[in-house]
């Protein structure tokens, strides 16, 4: 129990750093939202009559905490733009990039968990070398690439898709999640030819300890040594870096929206900061990030379960 409260502790730290830096970001940057929503009409008076509206001229440190305070009670203010509740802009675009995230973690999982092991017990072969350089190329491309890619090969010469043609989730559950594949592939392939490599360099490690040796001795075929004992010791590294792919994706899947025209958080956010609507902009920014944050808390947990040098 000290060890989650331990770390639940560093977690709430690291929330409050981040909010506060998230906050302060938007404060710095160039451009001022008053003058957007101005216009041309802008005028000394009616500027300063519009930041007091706003609260835009209390102390700083009063409008973090006040922010903070409301964020965290679900209350995220109203858009700049639009002039309604972040909440409600958020509340259609939050599923949809979750779920894109989850089916790019699920595909990470069941590519690379068979293809590591599979690698590793065939090291020596041809085709284990080939995947790996195959890994290779993979590893060096970016998910934003690869989606390009995937809509050029299977949208516009297949046609297996029509880009651009997303589905809602409110109006079909099965065309959202369709369309949703080929985005989430696009984020997976790269995570998974990193995780196929790190698996596969664990096994082989693993293979090579004592345990090992006596598990043959005892007359255990290579299945069984592997899969009863070296399995579960290679997959320890493995799940941390699974934890951290997940935190990654949370804000890959942003960019690759853009690509696959997904109107999710990513989209929103890349329009809310070229029109300095900056409490849109700064709660889908906190969001992801007390996810991440929230994500490697939860891989700490589970560490700690899994290897038992810990506990």
């Amino acid at each position: 129990m000290k060890y989650i409260g331990r770390k639940a502790l560093i977690m709430l730290v690291t929330v409050l750093i981040v909010t506060m830096l998230v906050f302060l970001a938007f404060r710095v940057i160039p451009g001022d939202p008053v003058l957007n929503m101005l216009g041309t009409s802008a005028t000394p008076e009616k500027v300063e009559q519009l930041r007091e509206q706003m609260g835009l001229n209390r102390p700083l440190p009063v409008r973090y905490f006040e922010w903070l305070r409301d964020f965290f009670f679900g209350d995220m203010g109203k858009s700049y733009t639009y002039g309604i509740p972040v909440r409600s802009m958020l509340a259609d675009k939050v599923p949809i990039t979750i779920t894109l995230t989850l089916m790019a973690f699920v595909f990470v999982v069941a590519i690379s968990i068979p293809l590591g092991i599979f690698t590793a017990k065939h090291e020596d072969k041809w085709y284990s070398k080939a995947i790996d350089v195959l890994n290779q190329i993979t590893m060096s491309i970016p998910s934003f690439f690869v989606g390009m890619l995937i809509t050029y090969l299977f949208g516009l010469i297949l046609k297996w898709f029509r880009p651009g043609g997303f589905v809602n989730y409110k109006s079909s559950l099965v065309g959202f999640i369709l369309y949703l594949i080929y985005p989430a592939i696009a984020i997976a392939l790269p995570k998974a030819a990193m995780t196929v490599k790190l698996l596969k360099s664990s096994v082989l490690k693993e293979g090579k300890l004592d345990y090992v040796r006596t598990a043959y001795s005892r007359g255990n075929s290579t299945d069984e040594v592997l899969y009863k004992h070296v399995f579960k010791n290679a997959l320890i590294p493995v799940i941390t870096f699974l934890g951290m792919t997940l935190a990654d994706m949370v804000a890959g899947s942003i960019i690759v929206e853009q690509v696959f025209s997904i109107p999710g958080l990513g989209r929103l956010l890349i329009t809310s900061i070229s029109t300095r609507d900056y409490p849109v902009a700064q709660s889908i920014i906190a969001i992801i990030a007390c996810l991440v944050i929230f994500i490697n808390f939860l891989v700490d947990v589970l560490y700690k379960t899994v290897d038992p040098r810990i506990r």
